[in-house]
C-alpha cells in the first residue's frame, strides 16, 4: 500500500462478577479463555484491549478506551452468563457494530460430572447473548453474532471474525485516507455526481480537489535515474506491451507513475476520481495519452484510480480491493442472448492484480471513446469463476445504498477492441439480472472483485450503516 491504514479493533469480555468469588477458579479460567480469543484476532488490524469486564466501572474503563482509539468495530467474547449492564456502558457512546463471540469452550460437558463452575467455565455462554442483543437493540446499536466451539477448532467462527477485520479494515481506510478529485465528473453524467459534505459525514470520505494544471508538471522534478529505471522495468512486469510504441513514452510513463506515487504519500490519498474534458496537446496531451496505465499501477499498490470523476465507484473499488486484494470498474456492455451472458467491463485504469488468467496488456490507440485524445489503453484478464459486483448509489435524500450481486465469469468471445471485458451468466438469467438490478436504482459503474463476497460486503454495509439490495447470488 502508498498510504497503510490499520484497522483498530476494539476487544473486551464479559462474566457476570458474582460468579467469581463463589468459584474462584473460574479467574483463571475465564483470564486463559479472554487471552487465546485474543490471538484469533488477525494481526492485519490492532487490538483495543478493552479487558475481562465484570463490572459496571470496567466496562465504563473499556468504552473510555474504545472511544479514545476511535476504534472501527467492537468484537465481545461472552465467556458465561452476564448481565447486559456489564456490556453497555462500554458501548453506549460508539457509533459501530458489536459482534457477540459467543464461542464455547467444549464441544459438549460431561452431562454426570460436571459440576457448576465447570458448566460455567466450560459450556455456558448462550444464555447471555439473547439479552445482549435485546439491549443492544433497545440503544440503537448495530450488531452480529458469532457462534461456534473452541474445542477442536472452528474454521467457521474463524472466517467470520477475519471477515468482521477486513470489512473495518474498510472504514479506517476511508477515515484514514482521501479522495483525490481531478477536474469534474463527466459532464451530464448526473447519476455520478455527488455532495461531498454529505460524502464526509455519512461514510468518512474527504475530499481534496486538484485540478489538472497541477498534475501537469508533476512529474517535472522526477531525474532520480536509478527510480527512473526501476519503474520502467516495473510497468514492462506488469503489462504485456501491444503494437508499435517508443519506449521514450514508457520512461515519460515512469516519472509520472513516480511523481503520482509520492503525492500519493504527501496528500493520504487512498481513492482517486478523475476526468479530463480539455483540449489533449502539448503537456495535457502527454499526460492523458499515458494516464490510464499510470493510474493503474496506482491501483495495483492500493490507491484506486476511477475514470469519469465517479467518486462513488472509486469507493466502490476501494471496497473491494481492501476486502479481495483486487478489483475493476465495470458497466454492461453488451448482451449475448445466444448464450444468455452479460458481457461486463470498462475503458480505462483497472487493477492488475484482478488480471489473474494472463499478464494485463495495453496498446496505443488513436481515440479514447467518448472522451479527448487518445494513447495506451489497458485491459485486463480475471479467470474464469465466481465474480462480485457492486454498485454504491444515493437515495433523494443522500443516504447511500450498496447493490451487489453474484455471478459467474466464463470463457467465451469477449469483445476484441482493447477494453476489459467479462463474459458473466447470473442465476436468474442475463435479461432477468439486468432488470433487476437495474431497478435497484445503482449508478451505471461498478465495482468488480473475482470471488464471492457479498457476505462480506453486508458486513461493510452494518460498519456504515447503509442498507444493502442483494439482486441474485
Amino acid at each position: 500500500m502508498l498510504v497503510n491504514t490499520k484497522a483498530r479493533v476494539g476487544v473486551f469480555s464479559i462474566a457476570l462478577g458474582a460468579y467469581l468469588p463463589q468459584f474462584p477458579s473460574l479467574v483463571p479460567e475465564f483470564e486463559a479463555q479472554y487471552e487465546a480469543f485474543k490471538k484469533t484476532i488477525p494481526d492485519t488490524v490492532e487490538i483495543i484491549d478493552g479487558g475481562m469486564v465484570t463490572t459496571k466501572e470496567q466496562s465504563m474503563e473499556a468504552g473510555d478506551k474504545f472511544r479514545a482509539a476511535d476504534v472501527d468495530i467492537v468484537f465481545l467474547q461472552m465467556l458465561t452468563y452476564a448481565t447486559s449492564y456489564n456490556m453497555l456502558p462500554a458501548i453506549r457512546d460508539l457509533d459501530v457494530p458489536v459482534v457477540l463471540v459467543n464461542v464455547q469452550k467444549l464441544k459438549a460437558l460431561d452431562y454426570d460430572h460436571t459440576d457448576i463452575a465447570a458448566w460455567l467455565g466450560e459450556g455456558y455462554a448462550c444464555g447471555a447473548v439473547g439479552e445482549a442483543v435485546a439491549d443492544l437493540e433497545r440503544a440503537g446499536k448495530r450488531h452480529a453474532v458469532i457462534t461456534g466451539v473452541v474445542e477442536g477448532g472452528d474454521p467457521a467462527v474463524q472466517a467470520e471474525i477475519e471477515d468482521w477485520c477486513k470489512a473495518a479494515q474498510v472504514r479506517r481506510r476511508f477515515r484514514d485516507t482521501n479522495i483525490a478529485q481531478i477536474g469534474r465528473p463527466y459532464p451530464g453524467m448526473m447519476d455520478l455526481y455527488i455532495d461531498e459534505t454529505n460524502l464526509y459525514n455519512r461514510m468518512g470520505v474527504y475530499t481534496k480537489q486538484f485540478d489538472w494544471e497541477r498534475m501537469w508538471v508533476i512529474a517535472d522534478d522526477v531525474n532520480d535515474e536509478e527510480a527512473i529505471t526501476a519503474k520502467i522495468a516495473d510497468i514492462h512486469n506488469t503489462f504485456e506491451i501491444k503494437g508499435d510504441y517508443e519506449e521514450e513514452s514508457i520512461r515519460k510513463m515512469a516519472r509520472y507513475v513516480l511523481a503520482f506515487e509520492q503525492w500519493v504519500r504527501d496528500e493520504q490519498l487512498g481513492l482517486v476520481a478523475s476526468h479530463y474534458d480539455g483540449l489533449a496537446q502539448g503537456k495535457a496531451g502527454v499526460l492523458d495519452s499515458m494516464l490510464i496505465p499510470a493510474f493503474s499501477m496506482l491501483i495495483k499498490q492500493g490507491t484506486v484510480c476511477a475514470v469519469e470523476g465517479d467518486m462513488k465507484v472509486a469507493m466502490g473499488m476501494s471496497i473491494m480491493k481492501t476486502i479481495s486484494g483486487a478489483c475493476q470498474l465495470s458497466e454492461f456492455y453488451t448482451f449475448d442472448f445466444n448464450d444468455d451472458v452479460v458481457l461486463i467491463g470498462h475503458s480505462g485504469s483497472g487493477d492488475a492484480c484482478f488480471s489473474t488468467a494472463r499478464k494485463a496488456s495495453m496498446e496505443i490507440v488513436p481515440v479514447f471513446h467518448g472522451k479527448t485524445g487518445g494513447g495506451f489503453l489497458t485491459r485486463f484478464y480475471p479467470k474464469p469463476g465466481p465474480v462480485t459486483y457492486l454498485a454504491i448509489t444515493q437515495d433523494a435524500d443522500g443516504h447511500f445504498k450498496f447493490v451487489v450481486a453474484e455471478g459467474i465469469n466464463e470463457e467465451g468471445p469477449i469483445l476484441s477492441f482493447g477494453d476489459t471485458n467479462m463474459r458473466t451468466r447470473f442465476t436468474c438469467g442475463a435479461r432477468e439480472f439486468v432488470n433487476r438490478w437495474s431497478e435497484a436504482g445503482p449508478t451505471h459503474h461498478m465495482a468488480a472483485a473475482t470471488g464471492r463476497h457479498i457476505d462480506t460486503i453486508l458486513k461493510v454495509a452494518k460498519i456504515f450503516n447503509v442498507p444493502v439490495d442483494i439482486v441474485t447470488r
